[in-house]
């Protein structure tokens, strides 16, 4: 398993993952960068992602869906607001209809990814900003730290066959 530690602080509002890989930053950054990639491990294995839009630039437009296990869908939605390869990646994630257009009945998340050597590999550290402490707890019950533990866990997977 590649995740060191998971930390959740509900003062500070923040989930955060740090991850360790035996390869180099720019490798990992692949996994961001390519959607094709990104399909393989975003979300749960029994959840798998596909990615519609991927507009991979500041002000980016990032639509998808995963498909559970029963054949239901759940729409997701990115706008990308920091790129700074292949080091650091930041995005608005939220709840998209089925047409894969943001939702508003809850505010986004604000995600930061980060890429720094360690070592001989890269540590990747994910960090999900919450606007409250109601939209923390919805997300923490609806399974959000299982489900990117099992979707990170998937990332060694993608860097073996890619």
């Amino acid at each position: 398993m590649t995740i060191i530690s998971t930390d959740t602080d509900v003062q500070g509002l923040r989930l955060t993952f740090v991850t360790e890989f035996d390869t180099s930053v720019e490798r990992v950054w692949q996994v961001w960068a390519d959607p094709r990639q990104l399909e393989r491990w975003w979300g749960p294995p029994t959840w798998p992602a596909t990615f519609t839009r991927f507009e991979f630039e500041v002000g980016g437009q990032v639509r998808y869906f995963m498909t559970g296990p029963e054949g239901e869908k759940a729409s997701g939605w990115w706008t990308i607001t920091a790129i700074d390869a292949p080091h650091r990646l930041e995005f608005d994630d939220g709840f998209a209809s089925d047409d894969g257009e943001p939702l508003d009945t809850m505010a986004a998340t604000h995600g930061v990814v980060t890429l720094e050597p360690a070592g001989q590999g890269t540590r990747m550290t994910v960090v999900s900003t919450f606007a409250d402490t109601d939209q923390m707890e919805q997300m923490l019950a609806m399974g959000v730290v299982e489900g990117m533990t099992e979707g990170l866990g998937q990332i060694d997977g993608v860097l073996a066959t890619s």
